[in-house]
């Protein structure tokens, strides 16, 4: 499966964008190993980075560095030998006897020259931080005795707790908890993300999260295939349209938006809007006759037509030589939805289908796939995601496998909306997009991600591109104009958010000629 190899800066360093099974990192050390990088290497870099992790955010403090039996609690006791020659008061506290650990952990354990004691639900005792290196995202069953006494006394302590590789409890490919969990403030991971890094509720566990780069050398991408990349420009930003002095309007691209009814206009005419300011030139509004009035008096830069449902839609969007067109915004569910996305379909223009015109087959999702095609973008909710795909979230490992296996039966691009977006087609890497808001959480705002989706289509931006890079321009808005935002105020951040964007580019391209990264 093709995917990018971009990275993001962070800390001043490059770190990939792909997301990896917790099987697949565990493959990567041995590549490392293979490569003749020592697994006691990889634990010295790994303990080494919580440790830098700690000293560049908090001052020295009495700390306990609570360890696991395996590379984990390795990677805690590198941790507290460092953060001790730091001058920092440590206790390391070992679940289970220390005679049986094995390996590098053994090794780390040899290295450490203080006290040892036995992990109890009382270890935190006056302890002002406390590192969780108990289990990492292996840990596959619920947290139980005294670890999970240890999560529940961690719970109610205000003192902050720094997680190594995962909170203990959490699993790397299931996001969703089997019990009680550490909740960490800062975790610190090691070369690329993990799906419970990146999917809700796991992520909110984690805190701040920082993957450190322990030193894997190249070639691991020949061992393993990332499950997702991270969103971020690098994915889709070559593909968006810069306009040029000469460029007019309908070389802009055409989108066509279709309305609901005299009382249900609202939605169509925010993503109408929002197809404007992604740069569609020309926006065209399908009416009803009944609700001509309402949307001709509420729009000035989007055009309103007349729309009969009875006529034929896919000829309608063909008479306005339509590039893209969206369907669904308070439609309205039932036939006359039905028919109207069915004729749309058999048009040349690619479909964005959102809110009722997925939830109008929800009686038989498989005739809505049988027509969806590639260049078309379906955003389901998790409840319209369950009305066509019944059962596919709760029986898959998590978000980013049930959107893949969506995208491969509706055979078109799925994005599937929450605080952890999965965008996926059949043949490209999954994407999430966690560069977002909980302020986006407000009536009309998917209205708008559909209008967006919507207007780069109509700039011939490939459906997937697309939808990549309208989940992170809606993110961008969103955190700039924080809480109290409504649905209305998005599409008016745009133009800021788009000029950042290409200000950025500018700026990367321009130290890219003298060899050197933007930090």
């Amino acid at each position: 499966m093709p995917h990018n190899r971009a990275a993001v800066l962070h800390n001043g360093a490059m770190m990939p964008l792909d997301v990896l099974k917790t099987a697949d990192s565990a493959a990567c050390d041995r590549h490392a190993e293979a490569a003749g990088v020592s697994g006691l290497s990889l634990m010295e870099a790994a303990g080494s980075a919580v440790a830098q992790a700690i000293l560049s955010r908090w001052a020295k403090r009495p700390t306990v560095i609570l360890c696991g039996p395996g590379k984990n609690g390795g990677d805690g006791l590198v941790c507290g030998r460092i953060l001790r020659q730091a001058g920092w008061s440590v206790r390391i506290a070992l679940l289970g006897d220390p005679g049986r650990m094995k390996g590098d952990a053994a090794a780390a354990l040899a290295l450490w020259d203080g006290p040892v004691e036995r992990m109890s639900a009382t270890s935190p005792g006056e302890a002002e931080l406390v590192v969780d290196a108990i289990f990492g995202a292996g840990l596959s069953r619920p947290l139980d005795g005294v670890t999970a006494e240890l999560a529940a006394v961690l719970v109610v302590r205000a003192i902050p707790v720094i997680a190594v590789d995962l909170p203990s409890g959490v699993c790397g490919d299931r996001p969703a908890p089997d019990g009680i969990t550490v909740r960490a403030d800062l975790t610190v991971s090691f070369h690329c993300r993990k799906p419970s890094h990146c999917l809700e509720p796991a992520a909110s566990l984690c805190g701040e999260l920082v993957i450190a780069d322990i030193g894997i050398p190249a070639g691991w991408r020949d061992v393993v295939t990332p499950i997702a990349q991270l969103n971020a420009p690098a994915l889709w930003q070559a593909a968006l349209p810069v306009p040029q002095a000469g460029t007019h309007k309908h070389q802009r691209g055409r989108l066509v938006v279709f309305s609901g009814g005299a009382s249900s206009t609202g939605a169509a005419r925010l993503a109408a809007i929002a197809g404007l300011r992604a740069g569609a030139g020309l926006v065209t509004l399908a009416s009803p006759p009944a609700a001509l009035l309402v949307n001709a008096s509420a729009s000035t830069a989007v055009m309103v037509k007349r729309w009969d449902a009875e006529a034929d839609t896919g000829e309608f969007l063909v008479g306005l030589r339509a590039d893209a067109g969206l369907i669904g915004p308070a439609a309205g569910m039932g036939e006359t939805t039905r028919r109207a996305v069915s004729e749309a379909l058999t048009g040349p223009a690619p479909m964005v289908l959102d809110a009722d015109a997925l939830t109008s087959f929800e009686s038989d999702p498989q005739a809505l796939f049988a027509q969806l095609r590639p260049i078309d973008v379906i955003t389901p909710h998790a409840g319209e995601f369950e009305r066509l795909f019944p059962g596919l979230l709760t029986a898959s490992v998590n978000r980013i496998e049930a959107t893949a296996e969506a995208a491969r039966q509706a055979g078109c691009v799925v994005l599937l909306k929450g605080a952890d977006t999965v965008i996926a087609i059949t043949g490209q890497t999954p994407v999430i997009n966690r560069h977002a808001s909980p302020a986006l959480a407000t009536a009309g705002s998917g209205d708008v991600l559909a209008g967006l989706i919507g207007g780069l289509m109509a700039q011939t931006v490939p459906a997937f591109q697309a939808a990549c890079a309208a989940s992170w321009l809606h993110g961008d808005a969103g955190q700039r104009l924080g809480q109290g935002l409504i649905a209305e105020d998005i599409p008016d951040a745009l133009p800021q958010v788009l000029q950042a964007l290409a200000e950025r580019a500018a700026r990367e391209r321009a130290l890219a000629r003298l060899g050197r990264p933007d930090r």
